[in-house]
C-alpha cells in the first residue's frame, strides 16, 4: 500500500485516510468526509494545486525547469521558440514536416486586420504598450466571432495560431504608436524573431537586415519565457477560460495580469536599480543598505525557485553573445559585480537570493534598444504559447468547472437597516483599507 495521510476533526473524532500521491498531494475533498463546512484558508493559492497539468514542471529546490519533460537546458541551446511553442500546446515536438507546416501556419497569419490597426490608433498618444496591447488582444475577440466555438478542435486550432502569429504585430504596432511612428507591416519572408525586430525598427528601407545573434538571443529569450507553471497570469487564463470564454479573452485577461508590476515588472525593476547603484564602486554600500533595509535586491530570489534559477545561467551567456555583438553596456559591469558580492555574501546566500531570469533579461533588451515599458510585453509574446498550451489542457480536463474559489467571511454579523437620519457616523468614503505590504517585484 502506497503512502497516506489520516486526518483527525478532534471536535468530533471522526478520522478519514487519504492516499498521497506521489508528487505530495491530497484531495481537498477529505476534508469534506470529515465536514462538509471545512474550508482551507490559503491566501495567493502558496499550498493549493488548482489543476493537474502535464505541460510544464518545476523543481524550485534543485533549479529544475522542464517543458513536457525537455530540460530548459536543452530547447534552449537546440531549438527555436516556435518549435517550443508546438511542443507546449500539442505535447510532442514537431517531426520536420509537422514543423515546416507549422511554421508556415503561423507566418500566413502575422497580418492583423486593417480596422485592427485603425483601433489601436484611438488611443492616447502616451498610452503604455501594454495597456495597448491588452486590449487590442481583448479586441479580437470582435473580429472572429467563430472564436467563441471553443470545442470545435479547428476553429479552436485556427484561433491558437492567430494568436501566437499576431502577438508579435500587435506589440510591435504598439511600441510604433507609443513613440509616434507608422507602422511597419510584417515580412513573411523573415523568421519569427527576426520579423518581429523588422517591424520594431526598420525605418525607410524596404528590408530589414537584421543581425542573426540578436535574433538567436531574442529567440532564446522567447523560449525561456513561454511557460512558467501556475503563475499569476496562467492562474488568470485558467480562470478566465474555465467560463469558456473565448480564447482572446482569456489571454487578454492573462497579459492584464502580467501588466501589474509584481508580476512582468521585474526585469524593469532592475535596470531602475543598476541605474540608482551607478558605478562597481557603489556596489558594496548599496547591499550594506540592502541589509539595512533601505533597498530592495531586485532580480534575486523567486517565489518558486529556492536555488540558481536555471534561466539565469542561460540569459547570462546570452548577454555575452550580445554584449560581443553590440558592444558593452556600463550597467553590465555593476551587474557582474553586485551579483558576485551578492553571491559571496552569507547574509544574501542563507537567505536564498540568487540571481533569477529578470537579472539579466532587462539588461539585454536595454542592449537591444528596448526601451523599458516595452519589456513586459516582450514576455508577453512568447507566454502567449504558454498560456494557450493551458488553455487547451483546461478545456479537456473532466476535473475542471468554471473557477469559484471560497472565502472566509470575516464582516458583520447581521445588522437592521436604519434610515439615514437615524444612522450613527460611519464611514467617510474614502479607503478603509490598510495600506498595502512592501513587496518585491518578483517575475514567477
Amino acid at each position: 500500500m502506497g503512502d497516506s495521510i489520516t486526518l483527525t476533526d478532534d471536535r468530533t473524532g471522526a478520522t478519514v485516510t487519504v492516499p498521497l500521491e506521489a508528487d505530495n498531494t491530497i484531495p481537498s475533498s477529505a476534508l469534506r468526509a470529515l465536514d462538509p463546512g471545512l474550508r482551507v484558508y490559503d491566501p495567493a493559492f502558496v499550498s493549493t494545486a488548482s489543476c493537474a497539468s502535464q505541460i510544464t514542471y518545476v523543481d524550485g529546490q534543485r533549479g529544475v525547469l522542464r517543458y513536457r519533460g525537455y530540460p530548459i537546458e536543452q530547447l534552449a541551446e537546440q531549438s527555436t521558440y516556435l518549435e517550443v511553442a508546438y511542443l507546449l500546446i500539442h505535447g510532442e515536438l514537431p517531426t520536420a514536416d509537422q514543423l515546416d507546416a507549422w511554421r508556415q501556419d503561423v507566418t500566413i497569419h502575422t497580418y492583423v486586420h486593417e480596422n485592427v490597426k485603425h483601433f489601436m490608433q484611438q488611443f492616447h498618444h502616451d498610452a503604455h504598450p501594454m495597456g495597448i496591447l491588452v486590449s487590442t488582444v481583448a479586441a479580437l475577440s470582435t473580429f472572429y466571432p467563430d472564436a467563441k466555438l471553443i470545442f470545435d478542435a479547428e476553429v479552436r486550432h485556427k484561433q491558437i495560431v492567430r494568436l501566437i502569429a499576431k502577438m508579435p504585430t500587435l506589440a510591435a504596432f504598439a511600441h510604433r504608436f507609443s513613440v509616434g511612428m507608422p507602422f511597419v507591416y510584417p515580412d513573411n519572408d523573415l523568421d519569427y524573431a527576426t520579423n518581429f525586430l523588422s517591424m520594431m525598427w526598420r525605418v525607410g528601407s524596404p528590408c530589414y537586415e537584421g543581425d542573426p545573434v540578436l535574433a538567436r538571443a531574442l529567440d532564446v529569450l522567447f523560449i525561456l519565457h513561454a511557460d512558467h507553471e501556475q503563475n499569476c497570469s496562467t492562474t488568470a487564463m485558467r480562470s478566465v477560460g474555465s467560463s469558456h470564454a473565448d480564447p482572446y479573452s482569456a489571454t487578454a485577461a492573462a497579459a492584464a495580469a502580467l501588466y501589474g508590476p509584481l508580476h512582468g515588472g521585474a526585469n524593469e525593476a532592475v535596470i531602475r536599480m543598476l541605474d540608482h547603484i551607478g558605478t562597481v564602486e557603489a556596489v558594496p554600500a548599496f547591499l550594506e543598505g540592502v541589509k539595512r533595509g533601505e533597498g530592495r535586491l531586485m532580480g534575486f530570489g523567486h517565489r518558486v525557485y529556492k536555488h540558481y534559477d536555471p534561466r539565469a545561467r542561460i540569459v547570462k551567456q546570452t548577454a555575452d553573445e550580445v554584449f560581443a555583438a553590440v558592444g558593452t553596456n556600463p550597467l553590465l559591469e555593476v551587474a557582474l559585480a553586485l551579483e558576485e558580492a551578492a553571491l559571496s555574501d552569507d547574509y544574501f546566500v542563507e537567505r536564498q537570493l540568487y540571481p533569477n531570469v529578470d537579472f539579466y533579461s532587462g539588461l539585454i533588451y536595454q542592449a537591444m534598444g528596448f526601451p523599458l515599458e516595452m519589456f513586459t510585453v516582450l514576455f508577453a509574446i512568447p507566454r502567449t504559447a504558454g498560456w494557450m498550451a493551458h488553455w487547451v489542457e483546461l478545456l479537456g480536463d473532466p476535473d475542471q468547472r468554471i473557477a469559484r474559489p471560497r472565502q472566509r467571511y470575516v464582516g458583520s454579523s447581521e445588522r437592521t437597516y436604519a434610515p439615514a437620519g437615524q444612522r450613527a457616523k460611519g464611514g467617510d468614503g474614502g479607503d478603509t483599507l490598510p495600506p498595502p505590504a512592501t513587496a518585491r517585484p518578483r517575475r514567477d
